[in-house]
């Protein structure tokens, strides 16, 4: 792989899809298939949390103009189950009821009016059983939970939290995350001969649909055809979830002999699909004057809600990000799922690392206050480094830090010490003057481990195919959700061939064309699928040498690919020429890759091994401006300086460190989950559930990628995940905050504060 003359790789080329977004010309699954086969799907829901379908009553349906079809769990010909790794997640509820608004039937008809509003008509009597367990204090108690308890543990926790000379206590509670994407779930199937399916899913893991549906229908994976394109935002949401309505729509295309469309209106979305895990965080330090931590315990409990679902590696990559950028000899910390007849929560960006990273930071947050020390001096006691020790509480070396690096170039780039006295002078000011609003800074280190904790996961496949006219067609495993991934697959395939990026066109994930993928997640889709499309690529490319070898008589190493030519030695023929001559020649144009992740292992009942290939590192700074009467909080300028090693694409890494960053403000300051006492969701859309918008972008918002830091391991070009890891640099915002009240002038108690912070909770520490 040539690192140094790259003509198409690092360069900022545009989104893929850019110029089709902004004209509205993109096509979306929603805008696919229109004819006058077409019919539409529309959920019935449950209104209960907790309870038995008694009967189902659809004789309304009837008295309807208008033709309709009703379909229940007892119409799915294979297993009502579509369990991502364990069985019991059933697409449409049997008998029993788990959570409200949990899927019961589905109607079909001509129109999505039509459907939803007959769905409207559809009535399910039921039965109430128990109270419904709402959270994960109750479901603590009554010891509901999805799974056994996850330990990891590293020397005498216990026994060195007892022989320190200052101990903390506390409970503190992080909030949910609606994924709000900007298209809902969506799917659309169509059956062919011999009752092969094909589905177009709005999914970030479509052999996860193909083999989801296979198992709904009792069809061998062959028969399904699973395909995206483009998703209008995922997150983590559409990871496993989306392949629950890719089979609604195939069981009622299976059954009615139609092509159906389930789409989900925004209500609906919100309702019946699964959130970001909120955490409950309960823990107890021991630590020295000057803050080094002797030993820590910690145990999350996550709300997993009805099913399991992926919350098993979602608590998995929470505990092995309670660690961060410290080094801690005596650790403890467990994990447990808890069962609540809630939706079942799921992946969301960072799959709990913030949540993981959150906990330590507050923690650290607290130490420094009860010591009196700056956070920054408690942090630099407890760093990774070889007096602490370079070896996780998992067992993974923490090798090439780039931390200090980050540390010393984030101090310049946003002038950290000086900006202290510009604060303390505003807030003396207010003060003085009777003033309500008040201003912190906070810093926040990142380290963020990258690779699918499962090593299976960890492998990606592609297809390459060169036309005899020059263009080239792109497949790979993974799937566009606008973060950028297909640009930067196409940018490593034409600079494999040393041509421009027109040549290259890039087709749909397709399960027909690249079978067992792994679900694009785990910040790895560019890490993968650029491999896998570079090893494609290199079998090609080694046959046009061979060729070129073979008819000018040269050595190989005076072949170059580059600017739409291929040269040998002082001669030179085009790329289109020597593909026409490899037609002629019969040499194959066409080539699959592959790639697997190396040096990764896991134990997963031990919790020890190597779970990831590498680290990105990462900081941000943030200042925060807070209303002490009305409990108003806004940032007023970030500066985040993000670990991408050697960049593909920097102006989309750096499109991903600015949405991911502004992500994580919403998960921290205000987008606030709400059900009522019967566990019926009441944020179910943008008038109740609140977004960041463009006034919560930081006024003075600066990112920089490091330079000169190329990845310690061997990825494609050397280049590192972003994906994940700036949504947590948001948590130097929740740690801003805490300084501004800090630096109120009013009595306060920031231990007992929670997020996502919303004026109600900031006020609360007022008034206690």
């Amino acid at each position: 792989m040539n690192y140094q003359k790259k003509i198409n790789v690092g360069k900022d080329f545009h989104h893929d899809s850019a110029s089709l977004q902004v004209s509205g010309e993109a096509i979306y699954i929603d805008d696919m298939i229109k004819n006058s086969e077409l019919m539409h799907a529309s959920l019935v829901t449950s209104d209960i949390a907790c309870g038995t379908i008694l009967k189902i009553d659809i004789s309304k349906l009837k008295e309807l103009p208008f033709k309709t079809y009703f379909i229940t769990a007892n119409d799915i010909p294979g297993k009502n189950d579509v369990g991502p790794i364990f069985s019991g997640e059933p697409i449409l509820a049997e008998k029993e009821i788990s959570y409200y608004g949990q899927p019961i039937g589905v109607v079909v008809a001509d129109s999505f009016q039509k459907a939803k509003y007959a769905s409207k008509l559809v009535k399910v009597k039921t039965k109430k059983n128990n109270k419904p367990i709402l959270n994960v204090n109750d479901a603590f108690k009554k010891k509901s939970f999805l799974a056994k308890p996850q330990v990891i543990e590293n020397g005498d926790a216990d026994k060195s939290i007892k022989n320190s000379s200052n101990k903390l206590k506390g409970v503190f509670t992080i909030g949910g995350q609606d994924h709000f994407y900007l298209e809902t779930h969506v799917a659309i199937s169509s059956i062919g001969e011999n009752d092969e399916l094909t589905v177009w899913s709005s999914t970030q893991h479509p052999t996860e649909v193909q083999h989801g549906v296979s198992k709904v229908l009792n069809i061998p994976y062959a028969k399904v055809e699973s395909k995206t394109r483009r998703l209008g935002g995922g997150f983590g949401g559409k990871e496993s979830q989306a392949t629950i309505f890719a089979c609604i729509s195939a069981l009622a295309t299976y059954k009615l002999k139609h092509p159906v469309k389930l789409r989900l209106d925004r209500k609906t979305d919100m309702t019946v699909s699964g959130k970001r895990h909120d955490f409950q965080v309960r823990y107890n330090v021991g630590f020295s004057e000057n803050g080094k931590i002797n030993g820590i315990k910690i145990i999350l409990l996550s709300n997993g809600g009805n099913v399991l679902d992926l919350s098993g590696p979602v608590m998995t990559r929470a505990l092995t990000h309670l660690d961060n950028c410290y080094s801690f000899k005596n650790f403890f910390a467990k994990g447990y799922i808890c069962k609540t007849n809630t939706v079942s929560n799921t992946a969301f960006r960072g799959f709990g690392g913030p949540q993981g990273m959150l906990a330590i930071e507050n923690i650290l947050d607290e130490i420094s206050k009860y010591l009196k020390k700056p956070l920054n001096d408690v942090r630099a006691i407890n760093y990774y480094n070889k007096k602490n020790g370079l070896k996780t509480p998992y067992g993974q070396l923490v090798k090439n830090s780039k931390l200090q690096k980050i540390l010393n170039e984030i101090e310049k780039f946003s002038n950290f010490s000086s900006r202290f006295k510009e604060i303390q002078t505003f807030n003396e000011h207010q003060i003085k003057n009777g003033k309500s609003l008040r201003k912190g800074i906070a810093m926040m280190p990142a380290k963020f481990g990258i690779s699918f904790n499962k090593p299976s996961l960890n492998q990606a496949g592609a297809l390459v195919n060169v036309y005899m006219d020059g263009s080239i067609r792109l497949n790979h495993g993974g799937t566009e959700m606008g973060q950028g991934l297909f640009i930067k697959v196409a940018q490593v395939v034409a600079e494999c061939f040393g041509v421009t990026l027109d040549k290259v066109f890039l087709s749909p994930t397709n399960t027909s064309e690249i079978p067992n993928t792994s679900a694009t997640a785990a910040s790895s889709g560019s890490d993968l699928n650029g491999m896998a499309a570079w090893n494609a690529s290199k079998v090609i490319k080694n046959r046009m040498e061979d060729l070129v070898i073979k008819l000018f008589n040269v050595k190989r190493n005076n072949i170059l690919f580059r600017d739409n030519l291929v040269f040998y030695g002082n001669k030179s023929v085009s790329f289109k020429e020597l593909c026409f001559k490899c037609w002629e020649n019969r040499v194959s144009l066409s080539s699959t890759g592959f790639y697997k992740t190396p040096k990764i292992f896991w134990d997963q009942v031990k919790l020890k091994g190597r779970p990831y290939f590498y680290y990105t590192w990462g900081a941000a700074i943030s200042e925060a401006l807070i209303d002490i009467d009305t409990g108003e909080n806004r940032i007023l300028k970030a500066h985040i300086i993000e670990d991408c090693g050697e960049s593909l694409n920097q102006s989309i890494d750096i499109g991903q460190i600015e949405g991911g960053f502004i992500q994580g403000l919403g998960w921290l300051t205000c987008e606030e989950l709400y059900s009522n006492e019967d566990g019926k969701n009441l944020t179910i859309g943008p008038s109740t559930y609140k977004i960041p918008g463009s006034r919560d972008i930081p006024l003075e918002f600066k990112v920089r990628l490091l330079k000169n830091s190329p990845n310690e391991e061997k990825t494609i070009f050397r280049s590192k995940a972003v994906g994940e890891p700036p949504l947590l640099l948001a948590i130097s915002q929740f740690l801003a905050i805490k300084n501004a009240i800090e630096n109120s002038g009013k009595k306060s108690n920031t231990s007992t504060l929670n997020s996502p912070i919303t004026p109600m909770e900031l006020l609360k520490v007022f008034n206690q």
